[in-house]
C-alpha cells in the first residue's frame, strides 16, 4: 500500500485540485447499487469519481468486493490515474476473488506492451503484488518482455517484480530463467536498474542462503561501484550492502574498493553513511596497519559519524548504538572526538546513557581529566538513573585508566560528602571494585565509608559495604560491631546481602578468632538452620565443615588472594562483535544481537564474519583458484573456540555406553541412572554451550585455519605440474632402515589422591596397531572400596573419545592398584582447545565425579598412511604459503640421520627422501593427522652437531608447535 501511495503522489498532475475528503462521506442506502451504476457509466469523469469512492470505502474497511467485475472493466482506459486506482483495488481483492482476477490477465498482457513506459511499469508492478498462484503462470511472458524493455524505468520495476514472484513461486522463477536475466541486469547501463537487480538478488539470496546467486567477482564489483555514483540513495544502500558481502582477494583490491566507497560518507542520508561505514570497517581488516592509506581512512571515518549525532534523537540513538560497536572494534577512529559525546541538557535519557557508555570506552590517559570533570557534573543532575550511571562511570574510569584512579577516588569521596542517598550508595559499590583492582592503595577512605553505613538501604550497596568491612576487618577496629548491626535483621535482607554477610563474618573470624567466635556461630546457625534458601544453606554448611575440620584450609580458601578485576567487563564477545560489525546499519546493530536471535524462520540467520586481517596468516582464496590438489576430499570441520571446562563436563552423560561403537552425543543433563550426581542446578550456572559451527572450508588443503573432520579417504594424487627446481632433491632415497616401535611417554599423575577423594589416576597414551590407547593406573588410597567406574571426555581439538566403556571389572579395594587400557577413536565432538592437545576428562565412581586435564602427545594422531608420493610432496611444499612455515631447533640430540629417520618412522613420521649438502643431511618427511591434516617437514642433521633443525609446513599452522614437540620427544627418548 505504501508503495502505491508513493506512486500516486509521484503523479500528482493527474490528480484533482480539490480535496478528496468528499469520497469518504457516506451516501444513501443503495450505496453499492449506485456505485455499480456509476462504474458502468459512459462518462469518463463519472467513472473516475466512482472508482475513487470505491477505493475510499475500501480504505476505511468496507467490503466492496461485490463490485469486482465492474471495477475490472474500468481497466480498459488510457487515463493513468484511473488505471492506478483500478490496479490498487485489484491488488487488494485478487486474493479473495482469484477466479475473477483471471479476467484482468489479458489487460496486464496488453498493458505490458503499451507505448507509455509508465503504464508498462505499472502493469508489471501490479503483477508482482497479486499473490495468486493461478495468475502467476500467465504473467511470465509479460515479465520476460519487461525485463528486456528498452526503457530503464520498466526494467528496474521488472527486476523487483522477479523477487516478489520468487517469494510466491520460487520453482517457476528458476524454471523460466528469470534469475539469469536478473544477473544480466547487473551489467545494465542504467544505475537504478543495477541497484534494483542487486536488491532483488540479495532478497532472493537471503531466503536461499546456499544458492550463491550473487556470484561476486572483481568484474561485477567494478560494475556495482560504477553504478554507485549515479543511482538514488536507496539504490546506493542496496549496492553498498551487497559490496559488504564480498571478500576482496588481497589488500590492493580492498584499498581500491575503499577509495571508491569513501565519497558516500558525505551523503545526506544517514542510512547511506552507515552502509558505507560497514563496507569500510569490513575491508579495513585486510589493510596492513602500517599503510599510509590506513591512517587516512581512519581520519575520514570520524567526521561522518560525528555528523550523525546532530540529527534528531531517534537517529542519534541508532548512530550511537552503531558507534558503540565501532569503538569496541577500532577505538582509534574516534579517540579525538570525545567532546561530541558529552551529554546535552535536553538529550533524552536513552541518548544520555548511550553517550555515557561510549565516553568510558574512549577514556584514556590523554582525556581522562576532561571526562572526570564531565562525569562529576552529571552526578549532580536531577535524573536519578543518569546520576547512578555517571557515578558508576567514574568507577569504570578508575579501573580502566590506572593513572586516574586517585583522582577518581577523590571525586567519589566528594560525591559521598553530598550525602545524597543514591549517590552515596552507587559510590560505595564502585569503590569496592576499585579496592579489587588496586589492593592496599586506597584503604584510607574506609573510615569515610563506614560513616555512611546507616544510610544504605539498597541490597547492592549494603553487600558492597559488608564486603569492604569483611575484607579489611583487620584495619577496622569495630568491624565486629558493624557486621553485628547487619545481623540483627538477617532474615529481612536480600539473598545477595545474606551471602555477603556470611562470608564477611567468616573472614572476620579467621582474622580475629578469639573476639568473634560467638558471632560466627550465630551467623552459621542463621544461614543453615533458620534459612530455607538452598544457596545460603550450602555456603553455610561448607564454611561450617571447613572451620570445624581444617581451620588452616579454611584460611587458605576464604582469605585466598583474589584475582584483579579486568578493565572492561561489558565488552561484546569478539566473534559476536565481528558479526555485528557486518550488520552495521541494521536492527542487529541497534539490538546488539545477531539476526538469528530475533528473526524468525530461515531468513537473515546466515552468520557473517570479518575477513582475516593482513598478515594474520589466513589466506583468502578467490573462488576460481583451488589448492594445487586435494589430499582429502572431506571438508574439514571448523573447531570452535574453547569453552568452559566445568560447564562442558557438567553436561556429560557418564553412563557407560551400551555398545562399543562411537559414544553418543553429549546430553544436556548429567544422568547416572536416576541419580543426579551434582544435585542439579549447576548446568544453568554455566550457561548454554553453543553447538560447534560446521563449515565447508574447501577441502583439507584448501584453507589455512580448518582442522579436518575424521576422514578415511585415501590420499588423492596431486594434479599440479611438477618441474625443475626441487626435483633433484629426490634422487637419493636410501638410508631408511627398519622402523623402531612408536614412542610412548612415561606415565604421569593426572588426578592426585587429594583431589580424587583417595582415587589416584596416573597415565599415558600409546598408539598400537593403528589404535590410540589411554593407559591408566587407578590406585585406591581411600579407606572404602571403589566401584562403578565410568569415563567421559569433553569436546576437544581432534574429536578424541572413548571407543568403549572403562573396563574395571572388579571392585578396587583400599591400597590396591589396577592397570586399565582404554581404546580411543577420533569421531567425538570437536572444539579447539588451548593448548591444542589438551584433553579434559571426567571420571565417575561410586564416591563422586572427578575432573582433570591432561595433554596427549600429538604423535598419537599420526596415522599409518601418512607417506606422501614424492611428486605430491613437491607440489604441496610449493603450494603451501611461506607464511605457514615454522622453524624449530632440537638440542642435545646425538643421533645419525638414519637413526633419527628410523625412530621417527616408528611414530608414523615418514622419510620420503634424503640428500646430503656440504656434510649436512637433509631429510624430507611427511605425516598425516587423524583428521586429514598433512604436515610436511625438512629435518637437517649436521654430522657432529647435536642441534637438529626442523622446518614444518602445514595448511593449519596451529598444529606446528605440537608436531615439533612430538619430534623432540621421539628423537630425545
Amino acid at each position: 500500500m505504501q508503495e502505491w501511495a508513493s506512486h500516486l503522489c509521484e503523479n500528482r498532475q493527474f490528480g484533482s485540485k480539490m480535496t478528496d475528503s468528499k469520497y469518504f462521506t457516506t451516501t444513501k442506502k443503495g450505496e453499492i447499487f449506485e456505485l455499480k451504476a456509476e462504474l458502468n457509466s459512459d462518462k469518463k469523469e463519472k467513472k473516475k469519481e466512482a472508482v475513487k469512492k470505491v477505493i475510499a470505502s475500501m480504505t476505511v474497511g468496507k467490503d466492496v468486493s461485490a463490485l469486482f467485475p465492474d471495477v475490472v472493466n474500468c481497466m480498459q482506459t488510457d487515463n493513468l490515474e484511473l488505471k492506478k486506482l483500478v490496479y490498487l483495488y485489484l491488488m487488494n481483492y485478487a486474493k479473495s476473488q482469484p477466479d475473477m482476477a483471471i479476467m484482468a490477465v489479458n489487460t496486464f498482457v496488453k498493458d505490458c506492451e503499451d507505448p507509455n513506459p509508465l503504464i508498462r511499469a505499472l502493469a508489471v508492478r501490479t503483477m508482482g503484488c497479486i499473490r495468486v498462484d493461478k495468475i502467476t503462470e500467465y504473467l511470465c511472458e509479460p515479465l520476460r518482455k519487461c525485463l528486456k524493455d528498452e526503457d530503464p524505468y520498466v526494467r528496474k520495476t521488472a527486476a523487483v517484480c522477479v523477487a516478489k514472484l520468487h517469494d510466491i513461486n520460487a520453482q517457476l522463477v528458476e524454471d523460466q530463467g528469470f534469475l539469469d536475466t536478473l544477473k544480466d541486469l547487473i551489467s545494465d547501463s542504467n544505475p537504478m536498474v543495477v541497484a534494483n537487480a542487486v536488491a532483488a538478488l540479495s532478497e532472493i539470496a537471503e531466503s536461499h542462503p546456499n544458492s550463491n546467486l550473487l556470484d561476486l567477482n572483481p568484474q561485477t564489483i567494478n560494475k556495482l561501484l560504477t553504478a554507485l555514483n549515479e543511482c538514488t540513495e536507496w539504490g546506493q544502500i542496496f549496492i553498498l550492502d551487497c559490496l559488504a558481502n564480498y571478500t576482496p582477494r588481497d589488500d590492493r583490491e580492498s584499498q581500491s574498493i575503499c577509495e571508491r566507497v569513501t565519497p558516500r560518507l558525505s551523503h545526506a542520508n544517514s542510512a547511506v553513511v552507515l552502509s558505507a561505514v560497514k563496507v569500510l570497517m569490513k575491508f579495513m581488516e585486510m589493510l596492513p596497519k602500517d599503510l599510509d592509506y590506513y591512517g587516512t581512512l581512519l581520519k575520514k571515518l570520524a567526521p561522518p559519524l560525528v555528523t550523525l549525532l546532530s540529527a534528531e534523537p531517534e537517529l542519534q540513538y541508532v548512530a550511537l548504538r552503531n558507534i558503540n560497536l565501532i569503538v569496541q572494534r577500532r577505538p582509534e577512529i574516534l579517540k579525538h572526538e570525545m567532546k561530541v559525546f558529552f551529554v546535552k541538557y535536553n538529550d533524552p535519557i536513552y541518548v544520555k546513557l548511550e553517550k555515557l557508555d561510549i565516553m568510558i570506552r574512549l577514556a584514556s590517559q590523554a582525556n581522562i581529566a576532561q571526562v572526570l570533570a564531565e562525569l562529576k557534573e552529571y552526578a549532580t543532575e536531577v535524573d536519578v538513573d543518569f546520576v547512578r550511571k555517571a557515578v558508576r562511570a567514574i568507577g569504570r574510569c578508575a579501573i580502566k585508566v590506572e593513572q586516574s584512579a586517585e583522582r577518581c577516588v577523590s571525586t567519589l569521596l566528594d560525591l559521598i560528602q553530598t550525602k545524597v542517598n543514591y549517590v552515596v550508595q552507587e559510590a560505595i559499590v564502585v569503590i569496592k571494585d576499585i579496592f579489587r583492582k588496586y589492593p592496599n592503595k586506597y584503604e584510607s577512605v574506609i573510615a569515610t565509608l563506614c560513616e555512611n553505613l546507616d544510610s544504605l538501604d539498597e541490597p547492592e550497596a549494603r553487600a558492597a559495604m559488608i564486603w569492604i568491612v569483611g575484607e579489611y576487618a583487620e584495619r577496622i577496629d569495630n568491624a565486629d560491631e558493624l557486621l553485628e548491626s547487619f545481623l540483627e535483621g538477617f532474615h529481612d535482607e536480600s539473598t545477595q546481602v545474606q551471602l555477603q554477610l556470611l562470608t564477611a563474618i567468616v573472614k572476620l573470624f579467621l582474622k580475629k578468632p578469639t573476639e568473634t567466635q560467638e558471632l560466627v556461630q550465630q551467623v552459621l546457625s542463621l544461614a543453615t538452620q533458620d534459612s530455607d534458601n538452598p544457596d545460603l544453606r550450602d555456603r553455610g554448611y561448607i564454611y561450617w565443615r571447613l572451620l570445624s575440620t581444617d581451620p588452616v584450609a579454611a584460611k587458605e580458601v576464604v582469605l585466598a588472594e583474589k584475582p584483579l578485576i579486568s578493565e572492561e567487563t561489558d565488552l561484546i564477545e569478539p566473534t559476536l562483535l565481528e558479526e555485528l560489525i557486518c550488520h552495521i546499519g541494521t536492527l542487529a546493530s541497534v539490538y546488539h544481537k545477531p539476526p538469528s536471535a530475533f528473526v524468525e524462520g530461515s531468513r537473515g540467520v546466515q552468520h557473517k564474519r570479518l575477513p582475516g586481517s593482513a598478515g594474520s596468516g589466513e589466506t583468502v582464496e578467490s573462488p576460481d583458484t583451488g589448492s594445487a590438489a586435494g589430499v582429502s576430499d572431506a571438508p574439514p570441520a571448523v573447531i570452535p573456540s574453547q569453552g568452559d571446562l566445568l560447564g562442558d563436563l557438567l553436561n556429560l552423560d557418564l553412563t557407560p555406553p551400551a555398545t562399543t561403537g562411537p559414544p553418543p552425543p553429549a546430553t544436556s543433563g548429567m544422568q547416572l541412572g536416576a541419580m543426579d550426581l551434582l544435585g542439579g542446578g549447576l548446568d544453568s550456572l554455566m550457561g548454554d554451550e553453543s553447538e560447534p559451527l560446521g563449515g565447508d572450508l574447501g577441502g583439507s588443503l584448501g584453507m589455512g585455519a580448518g582442522f579436518g573432520a575424521p576422514s578415511a579417504a585415501p590420499a588423492a594424487s596431486f594434479s599440479a605440474p611438477v618441474s625443475g627446481g626441487l626435483d633433484d632433491l629426490f634422487d637419493l632415497g636410501g638410508g631408511v632402515g627398519m622402523p623402531m616401535g612408536a614412542y610412548s611417554p612415561p606415565k604421569t599423575v593426572w588426578l592426585p589422591a587429594t583431589k580424587g577423594k583417595g582415587l589416584e589416576i596416573s597415565g599415558t597414551f600409546a598408539r598400537r596397531a593403528g589404535v590410540i590407547q589411554m593407559e591408566m593406573t587407578l590406585t585406591n588410597k581411600a579407606m572404602s572400596v571403589m566401584t562403578d567406574f565410568a569415563i567421559q571426555f569433553n569436546r576437544n581439538s581432534f574429536g578424541l573419545a572413548p571407543a568403549g566403556p572403562l573396563q574395571v571389572l572388579t571392585p578396587l579395594s583400599p591400597n590396591q592398584s589396577i592397570e586399565v587400557s582404554l581404546p580411543l577413536n577420533t569421531v567425538g565432538p570437536v572444539m579447539k582447545m588451548d593448548p591444542l592437545n589438551n584433553l579434559q576428562v571426567a571420571v565417575k565412581n561410586n564416591i563422586d565425579v572427578f575432573y582433570f586435564s591432561c595433554q596427549y602427545p600429538i604423535s598419537m594422531l599420526f596415522v599409518e598412511d601418512g607417506k606422501m608420493e614424492r611428486q605430491v610432496f613437491l607440489a604441496t611444499w610449493k603450494d603451501i604459503s611461506n607464511d605457514n612455515e615454522a622453524q624449530f631447533q632440537i638440542k642435545d640430540c646425538h643421533l645419525s640421520s638414519d637413526a633419527a629417520s628410523n625412530k621417527l618412522q616408528g611414530s608414523n613420521i615418514f622419510t620420503i627422501a634424503k640428500r646430503t649438502v656440504d656434510g649436512q643431511d637433509m631429510l624430507y618427511q611427511s605425516t598425516k593427522l587423524s583428521n586429514g591434516i598433512w604436515v610436511l617437514a625438512e629435518l637437517r642433521v649436521q654430522t657432529g652437531n647435536p642441534t637438529f633443525t626442523v622446518c614444518l609446513k602445514c595448511r593449519a599452522p596451529e598444529v606446528s608447535q605440537c608436531v615439533f614437540q612430538s619430534y623432540e620427544a621421539v628423537l630425545k627418548n
